[in-house]
């Protein structure tokens, strides 16, 4: 890193709720956050917002009649670009980045309009303006009256982070002072399910009927166990469910009395795949992007990893056998969130990110219920956080305690 850069907010709005307090007692609970939904009369497992997200995301949408057409990504975006400006106290300011991004874009809306298409062989209007990808941040920085450059892209799974990446680069190099960084994904739709089950790689549906209790009651009970088994390393069966949610961090240059925490340093690395999806055995791209972004970070001052860990057996292993090779018998301790909130797709690294800031500041780890510990970590004081996506492309951030 050339010079700090400080993280002064992080807001979301995923299964664990829309606040810092809600999201923090939902991962203490150690409960998964799933329920059963049915898409196009088959059931799969997803983790949904829960009720009052709903609602507020609804009440973002009806407030402008601009946004009624919106997709759910772009309108998870502008709720959580709020929040975080307000928590970064940004008001006064309209001279800030925004790059926020997403893998799949305005998924239930441009499905909606290609099944309008089929069937009246035309299309609506404003099908191309709200299903480009670089909708996102530019309603973002229309909601918030912003004048700095605004950035969509997507790098598949490591999207958010590579957001960040960019971000930081624009701030060292002093075209910028702030920066809103960020992943936005809405994809539970009947398309995008129907994708990840023809990969084989989404997780089965073995429970008892929900018609018998409710799903929220089974999750209670445990009488499912864990859909999702994500960092399970002794699964025999693929087990990715997918959520939805969106995460954005405020960005700005040095070290802030205000920060929630600095970033140490950054990796990124890309490697030749030898299969359209997948990263090799023991995941090269991650093993680089792990050492660039420590540095002359000593490896034992690193208390724990948010890993990536989709759920996959070839993902979750891959990923473990290269934080293996780097750190070799001193391996931190090992966490991921997609257990719990499944995999957000684009937005799931800065949801990562927010599960590492909040561990720093309540100095207390949070564990994978189903995985053993030898130990816990009795100080959290630097956390690295691993992304990556289909293309191999991997991003690992350094973050320490402000």
């Amino acid at each position: 890193m050339m010079q700090p850069i400080s993280i002064t907010a992080i807001s979301s709005i995923s299964a664990l709720g829309t606040s810092p307090e809600e999201v923090w007692a939902n991962y203490k609970s150690a409960k998964p956050l799933f329920e059963l939904r049915k898409f196009d009369a088959k059931q799969a497992w997803v983790a949904t917002l829960n009720t009052t997200a709903k609602k507020e995301i609804e009440q973002v949408r009806n407030a402008d009649a601009k946004y009624k057409k919106l997709d759910a990504s772009v309108l998870f975006a502008i709720l959580v670009s709020r929040r975080a400006m307000d928590q970064a106290n940004w008001k006064e300011t309209a001279n800030f980045g925004i790059n926020i991004g997403s893998s799949r874009g305005a998924t239930a809306l441009f499905e909606t309009y290609h099944s309008e298409y089929i069937k009246n062989k035309k299309a609506a209007t404003l099908t191309s303006p709200t299903t480009t990808l670089g909708n996102i941040s530019s309603w973002v920085a229309h909601d918030l009256n912003s004048e700095g450059p605004e950035i969509s892209h997507s790098i598949t799974c490591s999207t958010a982070l590579h957001a960040m990446l960019n971000g930081i680069a624009w701030l060292q190099s002093g075209m910028a002072e702030k920066f809103i960084v960020g992943g936005s994904e809405a994809p539970l739709t009947p398309f995008t399910i129907a994708q990840m089950k023809a990969l084989k790689i989404y997780a089965p549906v073995t429970s008892t009927s929900p018609s018998q209790r409710g799903t929220q009651q089974m999750v209670a009970e445990g009488s499912f166990g864990y859909p999702c088994q994500a960092l399970n390393l002794d699964k025999k069966q693929n087990a990715m469910v997918l959520g939805e949610g969106a995460a954005v961090a405020c960005l700005e240059k040095g070290v802030s009395k205000k920060a929630l925490a600095q970033i140490i340093g950054v990796g990124y690395a890309t490697e030749i795949l030898k299969h359209n999806i997948s990263i090799s055995s023991d995941a090269e791209c991650f093993q680089r992007s792990m050492q660039m972004a420590l540095g002359e970070t000593s490896h034992d001052e690193v208390d724990v990893i948010v890993m990536h860990a989709p759920g996959t057996i070839k993902g979750d292993a891959s990923e473990h056998r290269a934080i293996q090779k780097v750190f070799g018998d001193k391996v931190p301790a090992l966490t991921t969130n997609k257990w719990q909130i499944g995999h957000t797709f684009g937005a799931s690294g800065m949801l990562s990110v927010e599960l590492a800031i909040l561990m720093l500041k309540h100095e207390e780890f949070i564990g994978v219920p189903f995985t053993s510990y030898r130990s816990r970590p009795e100080k959290i004081k630097k956390i690295l956080v691993n992304a990556v996506g289909f293309g191999g492309n991997a991003v690992s951030i350094l973050l320490g305690k402000n």
